[in-house]
């Protein structure tokens, strides 16, 4: 049984892996054509970024994990892909 609340959420997680896929897909563009170090790794942390939204989706829908340990898988991801991407700005 998916009443609207559910529905809505697999909507939005599916818009944000199409945007995250979209943003890695151009990172990884401009990696190939400047080849610095900065855009592969900002490549990364969009990817990392992409796979906690993957992850938390699937986690949600298809385990029965709790929703605090499927936030908690999601957030361990998008921690890494901001410290790939503060990394790479930094540097």
């Amino acid at each position: 049984m998916t009443d609207g609340w559910e529905i809505a959420l697999i909507g939005v997680r599916v818009l944000l892996l199409l945007l995250g896929l979209a943003t890695t897909a151009v990172s990884f563009r401009a990696y190939r054509l400047e080849r610095t170090r900065y855009l592969r790794d900002a490549t990364i942390g969009f990817e990392f970024i992409t796979l906690g939204v993957l992850i938390e989706g699937f986690l949600y829908q298809l385990t029965a994990l709790t929703l605090t340990q499927v936030h908690i898988a999601e957030s361990v991801a998008l921690a890494c892909g901001f410290t790939v991407l503060l990394w790479s700005v930094l540097q």
